[in-house]
């Protein structure tokens, strides 16, 4: 499984977001320049986060983008779903995937079955709150 560059440039969005919700709505153009995102890019990823209903959006002076909910309540792993379309290490596990015809027999399907369930775990024990926090060993690196 590789995450795109949209699934890890919307966690750094909502981490930023996160970061500076005592600020209110932030402009578009700030999040793109803190995280060196291009600003065409990161409105095809604002706009499937605020779809979802994570972020609400403000037109106009003083407008921009903000959390709808609280960072301990937004999980890495529904970012993720959001931003990637699933996480589902084969696809016969996708959602909404046809039924594999070799399920019956497949030696495999019980390990991807496993690994799914170990990837979704994870991701979803992780929240936007553990993203933020910083200067604790291991936590040095950049999405």
């Amino acid at each position: 499984m590789l995450i795109s560059t949209r699934g890890r440039y919307a966690l750094r969005v909502l981490t930023d977001l996160a970061e500076h919700q005592a600020d209110g709505y932030i402009p578009l153009k700030e999040i793109a320049r803190r995280q060196d995102i291009s600003e065409k890019y990161l409105e095809s990823i604002i706009k499937i986060l605020v779809k979802s209903g994570l972020l609400a959006g403000l037109r106009g002076k003083g407008g921009g983008y903000q959390l709808n909910r609280p960072p301990e309540k937004i999980t890495v792993g529904s970012i993720l779903r959001l931003a990637e379309g699933g996480l589902s290490p084969v696809s016969c596990l996708e959602e909404g995937a046809p039924p594999c015809a070799r399920a019956n027999e497949c030696r495999t399907l019980e390990l991807w079955q496993g690994l799914d369930q170990v990837i979704s775990d994870y991701l979803e024990s992780k929240t936007v709150a553990d993203l933020m926090r910083t200067g604790e060993p291991g936590n040095d690196y950049v999405i």
